[in-house]
């Protein structure tokens, strides 16, 4: 093992003498951050035989989901710096062994209640190491090639995981039971714990202050505008509370940042904005994942409750989209290094757009061969040329000593562009579900498709940011 040293901070780098380690380093990290991204996804399937179980009301049910989500984005940023403060290496540590602990007692749950609580503390679990992950990945693998080549894979299994969820999910629903959606965490997570404690480089704590009204700011914020956007997709737009909820998030956020451009050692340092490429790139990850995410949410209702398939032929339906997610993995460090990431975002972008184009032209009758096939074959490929980028851009120019901050924000950007989006998207649903008529399932299409014309929006706005990146030079 060689050692790379900064004027203020000493990290671990991998050399080529070390690939096992390496390997093992990469696998380590990978997985912690499949199963926090799998756990957004991997109940969806399973709620209906959830909501017999444990006799969730139909409006509570959502909570199976918002619970782990609402948390785990709220949390993120300060996860992010508290890596940075107070060592990642343990954090990464504590957080998959609490995400797994409570995996555990959410597969035991005799009751609503106790499975809402295991899904909050799995969301606190993943939001401490989940920033960590990302920036020991950047820190751990220093050489500019090898650091390109991992956070596409970062990149390309964090968009993965959302299809890979729905594919475990449904073959553990149908199979098994939906307790083991939760308990196939618990020897994944036990592993990452030992292999970390064994193999994972332990960089030095840097000597500062954790921003805590920073760290209330944002956190409360962040909370506030998620679950006001949860809030006026089951209670509308109109609603007294979803109002308030939206106010004081917004208040909180102008707060955070006032708070962060004075204090000398922020939470979310702003210098992190002012590259081009970068703002432009946290931008897009705040957008992509609120056109590109719902798609997840609203097929899986389309294919179980209009077309009729099982949990896991619905989970199966969405292989093409995994796979070419996976594809794009492979060919995002070959294409970064040549054309750049302008290109490359711009073309995925447009595959996106292109593929919820496609979702809005849906009926009552459509089959899933030619058009969902090809639809998901495009979102697949767009999502993995997309985003990945992004990681890269955001991550391979921070300084080691704020890799956690970096990534924190961009792990708070995506999860809560994909909740707020979805969000809005579900709002957009209902209505106009609401207004179509007709039989149920013609009311649902028509809601979905109109939710899916809403998508087109975002991702063109998605299209018009990767237009501003600045072009560089491809690395030799």
């Amino acid at each position: 093992m060689s050692t790379t040293m900064s004027a203020d901070t000493r990290v671990p780098a991998i050399s080529s003498a070390g690939r096992l380690g390496s390997g093992i380093v990469l696998v380590t990290l990978l997985t912690c951050q499949l199963m926090i991204i799998l756990d957004i996804t991997v109940m969806n399937v399973a709620l209906p035989r959830i909501r017999t179980d444990l006799h969730f009301s139909a409006t509570n049910l959502s909570w199976v989901m918002n619970a782990y989500t609402l948390v785990f984005g709220g949390l993120l940023l300060l996860g992010g710096r508290a890596g940075d403060l107070f060592g990642r290496r343990n954090l990464f540590i504590a957080g998959t062994a609490l995400f797994t602990l409570a995996s555990l007692a959410g597969g035991l749950a005799p009751s609503a209640t106790w499975l809402l609580v295991a899904r909050v503390v799995q969301g606190i679990g993943g939001a401490m190491a989940g920033p960590s992950t990302l920036a020991l990945l950047t820190t751990t693998f220093s050489e500019p090639k090898a650091r390109m080549r991992v956070l596409a894979l970062f990149s390309g299994m964090s968009s993965a995981g959302f299809a890979i969820g729905l594919i475990v999910g449904g073959l553990l629903t149908e199979w098994l039971t939906w307790r083991s959606a939760l308990f196939i965490n618990v020897p994944f997570g036990m592993a990452v714990v030992a292999l970390a404690l064994r193999y994972l480089p332990d960089g030095a704590r840097q000597p500062a202050r954790l921003d805590l009204p920073g760290a209330v700011t944002a956190t409360g914020g962040v909370a506030a505008l998620v679950y006001g956007f949860i809030s006026a997709a089951s209670h509308g737009w109109s609603d007294a509370g979803t109002d308030i909820w939206l106010a004081v998030g917004a208040v909180l956020i102008a707060a955070f940042l006032a708070i962060e451009a004075r204090t000398a050692q922020p939470l979310l340092p702003l210098r992190l904005f002012v590259d081009r490429n970068r703002a432009a790139a946290y931008a897009n990850m705040f957008l992509g994942p609120m056109a590109g995410m719902s798609m997840f949410f609203f097929l899986t209702q389309y294919l179980q409750e209009v077309r009729g398939l099982s949990a896991l032929a619905t989970g199966f339906a969405f292989m093409p989209t995994a796979l070419m997610m996976f594809t794009m993995i492979r060919l995002i460090p070959r294409l970064l290094p040549r054309f750049g990431p302008k290109p490359v975002t711009v073309i995925g972008t447009l595959l996106m757009a292109a593929g919820l184009v496609l979702l809005t032209r849906l009926t009552v009758d459509t089959a899933y061969f030619p058009m969902l096939f090809i639809a998901m074959i495009l979102m697949g490929s767009g999502i993995g040329l997309a985003f990945s980028p992004l990681n890269v851009i955001i991550m391979s120019s921070v300084a080691p000593t704020e890799a956690g901050a970096a990534g924190g924000a961009l792990q708070t950007l995506q999860q809560t562009g994909a909740s707020l989006g979805l969000a809005i998207l579900v709002t957009i649903f209902g209505t106009a579900a609401r207004d179509a008529g007709g039989s149920a399932h013609h009311a649902l299409v028509s809601g979905i498709t109109t939710a899916f014309a809403g998508a087109v929006v975002i991702a063109a706005l998605t299209f018009v940011v990767a237009l501003t990146f600045r072009s560089t030079r491809p690395a030799e």
